[in-house]
């Protein structure tokens, strides 16, 4: 009898892209007070920092020093400048060459929550500018708000739902890295988690996802399901001596 294919990627690894220039500019717009982030780029094409580019070779070498068979075999990536630099500078220390040891697939699935006309604004341009906004967002909540033009996390998890089960149909039993943003991060763990509005957001309150952070679930055969094995984990960027980052992306919005 033929044995059954597996459910679900054997390990699977979600990242958070590297520090970015515009992760700096927003800082630097929140500490001076601007209503607008200053950045000269599309959100699409916001690069990586130069501490960005070290915490992505950081955690190359990180997966670099795992054993062969514990290496990703698979690599789906945010179509962002940023989440496809992270991804090729990870590959790169860990000496994966993309097409013959790793299958890399940039996914726009994977791409940032699009923020619509609140794209580039500070909390305090917000509140400025579309101040009845602010308030419809405070009251609903972000899981369900969608400022127009852009989308709530629901519409997030949609999209990603159909990459699951992408993955589940495509990658079952092989070892699967996800190069993506914090919003992504989080809508995954609602979806492998099976968590509800209120656990989500109560983790999203703990704090921001940190750049370059590694969540991970592993496969328990018995069970034929994925548990959680590591959370935010930065180790990788602690014993390379990087950094940890945790700012938002840019277009940001004040947490309900």
């Amino acid at each position: 009898m033929q044995s059954l294919k597996e459910p679900w990627p054997h390990a699977l690894w979600i990242v958070r892209h590297g520090q970015s220039a515009g992760n700096v500019a927003r800082d630097a717009a929140e500490a001076a007070g601007h209503a607008l982030i200053d950045v000269e780029h599309r959100d699409i094409d916001v690069p990586l920092s130069p501490l960005g580019v070290e915490q992505s070779r950081a955690l190359g070498r990180w997966f670099g020093a795992l054993a062969p068979e514990q290496r990703p075999q698979v690599v789906l990536c945010s179509p962002y400048v940023r989440a496809r630099d992270t991804a090729r500078l990870v590959l790169e220390e860990a000496r994966l060459r993309p097409g013959a040891e790793v299958r890399l697939r940039v996914d726009e699935r994977l791409r940032e929550k699009e923020f619509g006309i609140l794209d580039r604004l500070t909390k305090l341009g917000i509140r400025q500018k579309y101040p009845e906004l602010n308030e419809q967002r405070s009251h609903v909540g972000k899981f369900y708000f969608r400022p127009p033009g852009g989308e709530s996390w629901c519409d997030v998890i949609l999209r990603l739902r159909s990459l699951t089960e992408m993955m589940t149909r495509e990658h079952g039993g092989e070892r699967v890295l996800v190069v993506a943003h914090q919003v992504i991060v989080n809508c995954m763990r609602y979806l492998l988690e099976n968590l509800d509005e209120s656990q989500i957001l109560g983790i999203d309150r703990l704090g921001d996802v940190p750049n370059c952070s590694v969540t991970s679930y592993a496969l328990d055969a018995q069970a034929r399901c994925l548990h959680l094995d590591l959370v935010n984990f930065v180790a990788p960027l602690l014993e390379a001596g990087a950094p940890v980052t945790a700012a938002k992306d840019i277009p940001a919005a004040p947490k309900p």
